[in-house]
């Protein structure tokens, strides 16, 4: 599920997607024009999880090239989101880009916002009735600054978020095939699938939604997840890297387990990178292809080589398992289904409360957490949480003295003793 945050330079857009997720990884400056790359992020409100977009600001006709370009993915961030919200400034009141704006939104058939920012006292409130004007109907009004008012937005945007249906692929683990434009991923499908698909079954909504494809062979049962409403390449003008990450965001929400594909003849760059911070974001479980081997050029020592150089740059997680396939050639694909069985076992590993504390406190009680002004973390018990991911739990006196570090050397002493390959983990520790 996906909101997208779009408006005219400068109204606040990228201030409101840093309160929405909890985070600072958007860039804020009065200047307008700041943000050019798109950003993404998770919110969690009232239980509900959704991905957040943060889209550069609007400008009609521009001739600037960067702006042209951000107009491009503005564009397409409206078109492959669930909800948009249309942000604008009543410092400044209606413009003719609120207007241009506004325009282009009413003839798209998505549920729209009107989010009236830098509200902070009541005169304001009074001035915002001005945007009635734009023809959205009723607003919404907030101070991305302070935070007043984003709570009863939430509260209307997760009512109005599409439920997902999993009635169709309920108890089946979903794999997902992810990457770069160009990297084999139908290819690979097909060749997986073969010609003959056993069932191929559309979850109910609009053709937006994913579709789930059946392989039921060779003693393996689950569903292939890919993502309808492709437009035709004649009609797709926008930036490719772009779209391929709006399709990944949606692809990845619905599925279990990814199939990260990169392209042999390449290795990894920063736009496999990116997807795979988004499969781990989401927790979900993760096989890396690197495909079009057929192509390389490769003595004895290539495939290590190219192993150490992908784990290097994707550290600190590090154990997930590597193919070096040819999709059309079919080369080692058959160990794929393999690895998708261990990787959803993995995923699904439930380790006994005391088993867990046997091994974990004694690893623990040999390595502390480091002393912090004097005082120690002392850390009494330890537990596997009910979560769809793996996340464990670990109850102390003082966890706000454990850093990132410790909690990494937590989990590499966890994946030493049990399976967890192919699957992210979460620590947490809390008090006791």
């Amino acid at each position: 599920m996906i909101v997208a945050i779009v408006g005219r330079p400068n109204v606040g857009k990228s201030t409101l997607f840093n309160r929405l997720t909890g985070a600072r990884t958007a860039i804020v400056d009065e200047m307008s024009g700041v943000t050019r790359d798109r950003n993404y992020g998770t919110c969690i409100w009232n239980g509900v999880e959704f991905s957040v977009i943060d889209t550069g600001g609007y400008v009609e006709d521009s001739d600037d090239i960067f702006e042209g370009e951000i107009n491009k993915q503005v564009r397409m961030a409206i078109d492959e989101s669930d909800i948009i919200l249309f942000m604008v400034d009543v410092t400044v009141g209606v413009n003719e880009l609120d207007t241009a704006v506004a325009s282009m939104l009413r003839k798209t058939k998505r549920k729209i916002f009107l989010v009236v920012n830098k509200v902070d006292n009541n005169q304001r409130i009074h001035d915002a009735a001005e945007f009635y004007s734009l023809g959205l109907g009723d607003y919404y009004t907030v101070s991305s600054i302070s935070g007043s008012g984003t709570g009863d937005l939430l509260d209307k945007v997760v009512s109005a978020l599409p439920v997902k249906s999993r009635e169709d692929t309920a108890g089946l683990p979903r794999i997902a095939i992810v990457g770069r434009p160009n990297v084999g991923k139908s290819s690979l499908l097909n060749t997986l699938m073969g010609e003959e698909r056993n069932i191929v079954t559309p979850v109910a909504g609009t053709t937006r939604d994913p579709i789930y494809s059946r392989f039921n062979k060779f003693g393996y049962n689950f569903f292939f997840v890919d993502t309808a409403g492709l437009r035709k390449k004649a009609k797709v003008n926008e930036d490719v890297e772009f779209y391929s990450v709006m399709r990944a965001v949606r692809t990845i929400e619905n599925s279990d387990i990814c199939l990260m594909m990169i392209d042999g003849t390449r290795v990894i760059e920063s736009q496999d990178l990116n997807i795979i911070s988004l499969i781990l974001k989401n927790n979900k479980g993760m096989i890396l292809l690197v495909n079009k081997w057929d192509l390389v050029e490769k003595d004895n020592s290539t495939t290590k080589a190219v192993e150490k150089e992908i784990r290097n740059k994707t550290a600190p997680f590090t154990d997930y398992p590597i193919l070096f396939i040819s999709a059309l050639n079919r080369q080692r694909t058959h160990r794929i289904l393999s690895n998708i069985a261990t990787v959803n076992t993995n995923k699904s590993r439930k380790i006994p409360t005391a088993e867990l504390n046997e091994y974990m406190l004694d690893v623990i009680n040999r390595n502390p957490p480091p002393a912090i002004k004097g005082k120690y973390v002392k850390v009494k018990y330890a537990t596997q949480l009910p979560t769809h991911a793996p996340s464990f739990a670990f109850f102390c006196n003082l966890p706000q003295y454990v850093k990132e570090p410790y909690k990494r050397f937590v989990e590499n002493r966890l994946r030493e003793k049990f399976e967890f390959t192919g699957v992210p983990l979460r620590i947490f520790f809390r008090k006791k």
